[in-house]
């Protein structure tokens, strides 16, 4: 049981994501920039690129190329630190706004289906676990 635990929490991942990115597609992102654009809503408007690529855990040469795709599709726009003029702040753009409420809209509507029959006490538990999983994860560092 305790063997099949990692692979049945990568598959259901994995199939998340995959029905997620086929329900966006004519949104015309990749799941890279959608997935950046909902860290960044989650993460706080006004983060920095260091500070958004901390919270993705990815390198910031990677996070550069999304955002100047986002920034291209009018998704973002960078403005100047206040405090810092090396830094630069990112923000959603109206177009920006307007796509993360279709896309929270859609991926309700798919959570809805997925979480079908599971109730919000499984939920919970199933929260604990993987608090605990990442607390443990994180003492192995």
């Amino acid at each position: 049981m305790r063997e099949q635990f990692p692979f049945a929490v990568a598959r259901v991942t994995r199939r998340w994501r995959k029905l997620l990115d086929e329900r966006l597609k004519d949104m015309g992102v990749t799941q890279a920039r959608w997935t950046t654009m909902v860290y960044l809503q989650e993460g706080g408007e006004g983060l920095t690129q260091r500070e958004l690529a901390g919270l993705m855990a990815i390198e910031n040469p990677t996070l550069v190329r999304l955002l100047d795709s986002l920034e291209e599709q009018n998704l973002i726009e960078r403005r100047p630190c206040q405090h810092d003029r090396r830094a630069r702040r990112l923000f959603l753009t109206p177009s920006g706004e307007s796509f993360m409420d279709d896309l929270n809209a859609r991926a309700a509507q798919l959570r809805a289906e997925m979480l079908d029959g599971v109730t919000d006490d499984e939920i919970e538990c199933a929260l604990r676990v993987f608090r605990r999983i990442m607390e443990n994860a994180e003492r192995q560092k």
